[in-house]
C-alpha cells in the first residue's frame, strides 16, 4: 500500500469525526494541514464544502478566542512574557497602518499571525468590527488553502496520470514540510534574538548613582 492509500484510507475511517478534528486543528492552526485535507476532498474522501465550512469555523473561533485573551489580559501577559512584546508591536504596527487590510489578511502573513489576535484584542478594536472581518477572513483562509488542495490534486492527476499520483502527494508533502521547517526555523531565530536582546537590555550595567557633593567647611561649623 503506497503512501497516498495509507493516509487516505486513515482519513476515510475516522468519516464525519474528520471535521471536527478540522475544526480543532484549525482553532490552533493549519495551513499544511487544510491543504492535504483538500487533497483528501479532491480524490473524493471528504466533501470540499464541508471541509472548508469546518477549517473556517475553527479558524474564527480560535482568533476571537486569543482576541479575548489579548482584550482581558494582554498588558499583564505581556509582563510575563516580554518575548512576546516585538510581534504584539509589529502586529500592531500592521493593524494602525493598513487596518481592514490587516484584519482580512493576518492569517496569510507569517512571522505575525500568532500574535494578531492577541494584539488587536489589545489595541481597542470593536469586538463587533473584529468578530465580522475575522469571519470573512476565516472564509477566505479556509477557501483558499482548502481550495489549493483541491487543485493540486486535479494538476497532479492531469500532468502526472492516475498511476503517479503517490509521486504527486509525495511531492505535495515534501514541500509543505519545507514549508513549515522554514518558517518555523525563522520565527524561532526571530525569538532567539529578541531573547537576546531582553537579556543584554537586562544585563546592561545602570547609571552609576550621583553621590551628594560633601558639605563645606561653612555648612559644617553651621551645623
Amino acid at each position: 500500500m503506497g503512501l497516498e492509500e495509507t493516509v487516505f484510507d486513515y482519513v476515510a475511517r475516522m468519516g464525519d469525526w474528520f471535521y471536527l478534528f478540522t475544526f480543532a486543528w484549525t482553532f490552533i492552526e493549519g495551513e499544511t494541514f487544510v491543504i492535504f485535507a483538500g487533497y483528501a476532498a479532491k480524490e473524493g474522501i471528504l466533501k470540499l464544502p464541508e471541509l472548508i465550512a469546518a477549517a473556517c469555523l475553527g479558524s474564527f473561533a480560535g482568533d476571537q478566542f486569543y482576541f479575548f485573551i489579548g482584550r482581558r489580559f494582554g498588558h499583564k501577559l505581556l509582563e510575563r512574557f516580554p518575548r512576546w512584546r516585538p510581534g504584539v508591536e509589529t502586529a500592531l504596527g500592521f493593524l494602525h497602518q493598513y487596518n481592514t487590510g490587516f484584519i482580512l489578511s493576518f492569517r496569510f502573513i507569517y512571522g505575525v499571525r500568532n500574535f494578531s489576535s492577541f494584539a488587536m484584542g489589545m489595541s481597542g478594536l470593536p469586538w463587533i468590527r473584529f468578530l465580522v472581518l475575522n469571519f470573512i477572513a476565516a472564509l477566505l483562509w479556509a477557501t483558499s488553502f482548502a481550495g489549493a488542495g483541491y487543485i493540486f490534486g486535479h494538476l497532479s492527476e492531469a500532468v502526472l496520470g492516475r498511476a503517479a499520483r503517490d509521486i504527486g502527494l509525495g511531492l505535495l508533502v515534501t514541500f509543505l514540510v519545507v514549508v513549515w521547517l522554514a518558517v518555523r526555523t525563522h520565527n524561532r531565530r526571530k525569538a532567539r534574538a529578541a531573547a537576546a536582546e531582553a537579556a543584554a537590555k537586562a544585563a546592561a550595567p545602570a547609571a552609576p548613582a550621583v553621590s551628594p557633593a560633601p558639605p563645606r567647611d561653612g555648612d559644617q561649623s553651621a551645623a
